[in-house]
């Protein structure tokens, strides 16, 4: 009898416990985020990767344990070009995302990579706090998207034969732009485009479908594009090819959360935002230093040669979002304000 009672005793005392256990981890929420980026460590490879490992830590840190994130790197969790839709419908929480993928869904978005409108990671920077910043947050959230940290980055272009430097050098060429409205502007130039992520940009400079690829100086890197190249045109100086490539997060996962751990995670993106930007100053100096160790030739543009893009840019690509919609018009004049 005695041993009965102990029993229920000892189940008694301890069912509280497994009871508390239990609540706990119904608290907790795991929330998925999802990149087109090699992956690698919290400190080791592709710095947008090691940024989405680097807000994952912190989060779990901070909410003590109440939210975890999970990262997958090289659209290993979807595609890329599915993850902005996923956002918005709730299926996919965040993404460290390209801007002008979003495009064919929010045609504002491809103002995140408008070829010469920004020309140096300070004017870039600036957009966040700026009307063009506030209205572009504005927007997106309108299409259930929530901008949780701002990254910029410059870019380059790696050429399998002859360098793409001005205008001129780009009849005949196959280029690989990144975005719609830099395909406008290298039509016009005198080249033929492809659209395609940068994760298979290696692919189409092997078979030769692409003879020159336009991205982030990150991107040449990490899809190791210096093995096929023999020039390349850095965007570290000055570039005609800035992207906004920021983490957002879907707006209806955003809003299922308690007003404290949306602060959280809010603040923690904008705390990240200066590794943001270092991890690509810095990658727009390795890769000049990657491509020369390779042999390549390496070209920085002159101030004269970025004027002849932004003239091509602002009767092609400028014009053509401008007239998309009074929307569209509104965010190009404000972005033109900040300088």
């Amino acid at each position: 009898m005695m041993l009965t009672r102990r029993a229920l005793v000892a189940g008694g005392l301890a069912a509280p416990a497994i009871l508390s256990l239990g609540s706990r981890a119904r608290a907790a929420t795991t929330l998925k985020i999802s990149h087109q980026f090699p992956g690698g460590t919290i400190d080791e490879g592709d710095f947008r990767d090691r940024m989405c490992r680097k807000f994952a830590a912190m989060l779990a840190e901070r909410s003590k344990g109440a939210l975890e994130v999970q990262v997958y790197p090289g659209s290993s969790l979807m595609k890329t070009n599915a993850q902005f839709g996923a956002m918005r419908k709730g299926a996919l929480d965040l993404s460290l995302y390209p801007s002008p993928y979003a495009g064919g869904e929010v045609a504002e978005m491809n103002i995140g990579l408008m070829p010469a409108l920004v020309s140096s990671y300070e004017q870039a920077v600036a957009w966040k706090k700026a009307p063009v910043g506030r209205k572009l947050t504005e927007i997106l959230e309108s299409k259930g998207i929530v901008l949780v940290s701002w990254v910029w980055q410059a870019g380059g272009v790696a050429s399998r034969e002859r360098p793409l430097y001005a205008p001129a050098d780009a009849k005949g060429l196959k280029v690989r732009g990144g975005s719609r409205e830099m395909d406008l502007m290298m039509k016009q130039a005198g080249a033929a485009t492809l659209s395609i992520p940068s994760s298979e940009s290696y692919a189409a400079m092997q078979t030769g479908a692409c003879d020159a690829v336009i991205t982030s100086s990150t991107s040449l890197i990490s899809f190791r594009l210096e093995e096929l190249s023999k020039s390349l045109t850095s965007g570290r100086e000055r570039s005609y090819w800035f992207m906004l490539e920021p983490i957002m997060m879907s707006k209806i996962t955003f809003e299922r959360l308690p007003k404290d751990q949306q602060d959280l995670i809010m603040a923690i993106g904008a705390e990240l935002e200066p590794f943001g930007q270092a991890g690509a100053k810095a990658d727009d100096t390795r890769v000049e230093e990657i491509f020369t160790k390779a042999g390549a030739k390496v070209q920085n543009l002159d101030e004269k040669t970025l004027g002849q893009w932004r003239d091509v840019a602002k009767d092609t690509a400028w014009k053509d979002f401008a007239g998309k919609s009074a929307g569209c018009a509104e965010l190009l004049k404000l972005a033109e304000q900040v300088s």
